[in-house]
């Protein structure tokens, strides 16, 4: 198993935010989190990037610990995060930007291979490789994210709610992305608000409620879950 998160808890102050999430990533998939605003799905992807300390539990990645990793180690180790709101570095240029996903990497060589890969993915990247970031529409910021986030060669990679705010066509596109991007190996933790969208998108989907697991079995299934199809996908 590649990612697994065994009873996790965080909590904010006295608020807990999650609780008792276990979850597990096979290598090779696509693992959507679903569930209402306020439900834990932020967190749960901030305690695995190490940006929030767990209060029980733990994190296992490719058979090593790591909930007590600094979030550069967990980084260092494979783990890429896509952010909620499209956290560019809106002063720098766009290849300034794609080049900060790859800051841990040592191999300087690869790094301009891969670079020019993410061209190849996002030719609209290519063309406005010189223009501050915070210039951009929000579809072509989040095209930014994704492009760092894979200048990083992660093993594993996180997305938080990808289509929030977007265009139906920028959100189709940025789903034949994530698609793509699995399909050459890189297995993804999807947290989406569009739970039509994710449960398409993925192979096994967990769903949260007020920091707890209510759900989970294959996407296909939990489509057809009549109690996800009331409360999350308006059916």
């Amino acid at each position: 198993m590649l990612l697994e998160l065994r009873a996790v808890a965080v909590t904010y102050g006295k608020v807990s935010a999650i609780r008792d999430i276990s979850l597990k990533v096979p290598d090779g998939q696509i693992v959507t989190i679903i569930g209402s605003n306020g439900a834990g799905k932020t967190t749960t992807l901030r305690a695995i990037s190490g940006l929030t300390r767990l209060q029980e539990g733990e994190i296992h990645f490719a058979g090593e610990r790591i909930d007590h990793l600094a979030p550069d180690q967990v980084v260092a180790r494979g783990i890429a995060h896509v952010p909620e709101g499209r956290r560019i570095f809106p002063d720098l240029t766009v290849e300034e930007n794609l080049r900060t996903g790859a800051f841990l990497r040592r191999e300087r060589d690869t790094v301009e291979r891969d670079l020019e890969e993410v061209y190849d993915r996002f030719p609209l990247l290519l063309e406005r490789r010189t223009q501050l970031a915070k210039t951009m529409s929000g579809g072509e910021q989040q095209m930014l994210v994704i492009g760092r986030a894979l200048m990083a060669k992660p093993k594993l990679l996180l997305m938080d709610e990808p289509s929030m705010g977007l265009a139906p066509k920028i959100v189709e596109e940025i789903a034949k992305i994530i698609g793509e991007v699995n399909a050459q190996g890189v297995p993804v933790i999807l947290v989406e608000q569009n739970a039509e969208l994710a449960l398409e998108l993925a192979d096994y989907a967990y769903v949260l409620e007020t920091g707890s697991l209510a759900l989970e079995g294959p996407a296909d299934e939990l489509h057809d879950n009549e109690h996800v199809r009331a409360a999350y996908l308006g059916i």
